[in-house]
């Protein structure tokens, strides 16, 4: 790719032919309920019609079962209230997920669709099974220093109680996923009615795989960090809220949510900044940064909900959390239907946003309502968000500095700069959120490890040869 392409003006003057297209098709074949619509829906859904997604249905099926185990292990550590398991191998999930991927995009141009989106399966579940061996290894040695040579015993009444939750926490999963499943599904045959005549399914099976395989990667790769926030906190609201514990139940979900704000407004102002860039040097597509510079915004809805999602787990709210995840898979569906064959991606866009709009409204609405705690907008929104600007605004003047570097056709020049202007920004931010109520947060929490430290020092309290484990 030149080196002109790279810049961000040529990324949005790259785009413009397909945002002209979005904005100006005419409405002709493009209604849902048209003849050519029905054809198109018929001939998309059945996966028969699509060979080429054989081998990587059958490559993505190898990375179910690491998840599993994952899953469980990471349980374990979640119990356990060690952070650093599970937020190393997450990270180096995504890591080589991220690699893998681009490695195999790069080493595969022109190639047939269903070969590069098989490669980008398998990179997936290679990610899976290191990200699983990296916990089992972990697990092995936390095993041997909390147990030692002691045999497992089975707890009393475990399968009661294992059924208890499983009914209703994995039935909902199972209903949830079969919704994204149909939802999956439905995004490429929509978008090849909205793309007929320009590329039909091929050309919608790419976008998607551009949004679903290289712009979400990068925007969901950041909360791998804020994952040891949620490691560290759940079990604290679990233990509070069964206690009883109102007032420290209150200023455990006033921490977690000031810091998710602080956190994802942060993460929201680099991707605007420098998703462009970013994309550019991965992946070499000006479509997958455009992807990343609308999304950024989203991401504080994003992260907020999943942090949320947890708490009122913790809290028993399992029903409620079903009941609002079932209601935004039906309103995707819905989403999906009515905007995709007329607006194409810029309608998925749209279903994406409103999508979090309404999951992290209703969820955190939920969680103020059960805990009693009172909204503090400028606290966990205000504060983020005046930070975030004033990054931005550095962020670009950072763009305007390295922008010599950021043109060059030297892959270590560009890296540099992206780096670069990235800390630089980041260190911005950071510097506008410690006075605005990071810096309290964060000596609160130092406050409180040391004072754990110390119990678990003391004899009476020593559990697990000195580790966070509390039974």
């Amino acid at each position: 790719m030149p080196s002109c392409e790279r810049r961000r003006g040529s990324v949005l003057t790259k785009f413009r032919p397909m945002c002209n297209e979005i904005r100006f098709r005419p409405p002709a074949g493009r209604g849902l309920f048209s003849h050519r619509a029905g054809r198109q829906l018929r001939e998309g859904l059945p996966s028969a019609h699509v060979t080429e997604a054989a081998g990587a249905l059958r490559l993505s099926a190898l990375g179910l079962p690491w998840m599993a185990v994952s899953a469980v292990l990471r349980g374990f550590f979640l119990a356990r209230r060690r952070v650093g398991p599970n937020v190393a191998s997450q990270l180096a999930e995504q890591t080589v997920r991220i690699g893998a991927v681009a490695a195999a995009l790069y080493a595969t141009p022109g190639r047939d669709a269903g070969e590069r989106c098989t490669l980008v399966l398998g990179a997936t579940a290679l990610s899976e099974a290191v990200s699983c061996t990296l916990m089992a290894l972990f697990c092995r040695g936390e095993a041997r220093r909390c147990f030692g040579g002691k045999r497992a015993q089975t707890p009393p009444e475990a399968s009661r109680r294992l059924w208890d939750i499983l009914w209703p926490v994995e039935g909902g999963r199972v209903l949830a996923s079969a919704l994204h499943t149909a939802e999956n599904m439905l995004v490429p045959a929509c978008l090849a009615v909205y793309l007929t005549g320009a590329g039909g399914r091929a050309a919608a099976l790419e976008q998607y795989g551009v949004l679903k395989g290289m712009a979400l990667p990068l925007l969901t790769f950041p909360f791998g960090l804020l994952g040891s926030l949620a490691v560290l906190l759940m079990p604290e609201i679990t233990q509070a809220h069964v206690l009883g514990q109102t007032a420290r139940l209150n200023a455990l979900l006033d921490r977690m949510l000031r810091l998710t704000g602080f956190f994802s407004a942060l993460a929201a102002a680099l991707f605007w900044c420098w998703g462009p860039d970013a994309a550019g040097l991965l992946y070499g597509s000006a479509e997958a940064g455009f992807y990343l510079q609308v999304l950024a915004p989203v991401l504080p809805l994003l992260y907020l909900e999943s942090m949320v999602d947890g708490a009122m787990k913790g809290m028993g709210e399992q029903k409620a959390v079903f009941r609002y995840s079932l209601w935004d898979a039906v309103l995707r569906i819905a989403g999906v239907l009515l905007l995709l064959p007329r607006w194409g991606m810029k309608g998925f866009l749209w279903v994406i946003l409103l999508s979090s709009a309404y999951t992290c409204q209703m969820n955190t609405a939920r969680l103020l309502h059960v805990s009693g705690l009172k909204p503090r907008l400028w606290r966990w929104l205000g504060a983020p968000a005046l930070a975030a600007l004033v990054s931005a605004g550095a962020g670009e003047g950072l763009r305007a500095l390295l922008a010599g570097w950021l043109g060059s056709g030297s892959t270590p020049a560009r890296l540099a700069a992206l780096c670069a202007g990235g800390f630089g920004m980041a260190a911005v931010c950071l510097a506008v959120q410690w006075p605005l109520g990071l810096g309290e947060e964060v000596q609160a929490i130092l406050r409180t490890e040391k004072s754990r430290r110390e119990r678990q020092k003391s004899p009476e309290n020593r559990n697990c040869s000195g580790h966070r484990g509390e039974n």
